[in-house]
């Protein structure tokens, strides 16, 4: 059983990014340099995450986890928190105006 959830969330969800920029370097005492070397990718992927324009993708989020001992959900779902509040504030009114069917 789940709960239904009616209250729309008013402040965006943090970002993957922000949790990595804000609690996860400072923590380990990292780089964005030294991260990228430890994730094995681009300075330049690690720095637009960092920056909030690139999203945390599968691949990227069994390395976050692989490298800060957590899970690959942990980074997806804080992905997936942001992408749901942004799609639904995008396209607010547009999803109004479906209306719900309801079983014969």
């Amino acid at each position: 059983m789940s709960i239904k959830n009616i209250k729309r969330r008013e402040i965006a969800p943090t970002h993957p990014g922000e949790m990595l920029r804000e609690d996860f370097m400072p923590d380990y005492n990292l780089t964005t340099s030294g991260l990228a070397k430890k994730l094995g990718v681009s300075r330049q992927t690690v720095n637009e995450l960092l920056r909030e324009r690139r999203a945390v993708s599968p691949p990227m989020a069994l390395r976050l986890s692989r490298l800060f001992g957590n899970t690959p959900e942990f980074w997806l779902n804080a992905q997936r928190a942001v992408d749901l509040w942004k799609a639904q504030n995008e396209s607010r009114d547009e999803i109004e105006r479906i209306k719900p069917l309801r079983a014969a």
